[in-house]
């Protein structure tokens, strides 16, 4: 499979634990990709739901996926600032076919003001028993919450004030060509 470079667009595939596909994204422009990281920018992507509902995304996002970490970070862009929404997730794989990660439930949302908020805790615990996640995923998890925190406390990567202003401003000299 070749890797796509800077300017082409690929599909996001999120899983559930057990196999099920969660969600897909349709054509989201790749503006970086490292060894262990993609960059990439969804604006006015078409969103699959497992159930069948499609919808499209309202603002451009700059999305940043890791094969280290356990979570994958999305930066909308809107009027009134940047905010973020974390998914603590497998780390991604990528084949001919999409990029793909299994979502585990959990989530950080970060507000244009800066407050933090951890959401879908009992979706988590829901499907931490129906699933049967491992102890040792659970753990996994909750190790990157702490260092996604960190991540949002000390503005590191995704999170710094001038990440989203570089790779936006990429996307927008790529749009255009």
């Amino acid at each position: 499979m070749k890797t796509p470079k800077e300017g082409d667009f690929i599909t996001i595939q999120s899983y559930k634990h057990d196999g099920s596909l969660h969600r897909t994204w349709r054509e989201t422009m790749v503006l970086k990709i490292t060894e262990n990281a993609i960059i990439g920018v969804n604006d006015h992507t078409l969103v699959t739901e497992n159930d069948g509902r499609r919808w499209v995304t309202r603002e451009p996002a700059i999305v940043y996926f890791h094969k280290k970490y356990w979570f994958n970070i999305i930066a909308m862009i809107r009027e009134d600032g940047v905010s973020y929404y974390c998914n603590l997730a497998s780390p991604y794989v990528l084949d001919a076919e999409a990029l793909k990660y299994i979502d585990y439930d959990l989530d950080v949302k970060v507000f244009t003001d800066g407050e933090k908020k951890l959401l879908d805790v009992d979706e988590y615990e829901n499907h931490k028993k129906k699933m049967n996640y491992s102890s040792d995923i659970d753990f996994i998890l909750k190790e990157n919450v702490k260092i996604l925190v960190d991540w949002i406390n000390n503005q590191k990567g995704p999170f710094s004030p001038s990440y989203v202003n570089i790779w936006y401003k990429r996307y927008l000299r790529l749009k255009n060509k």
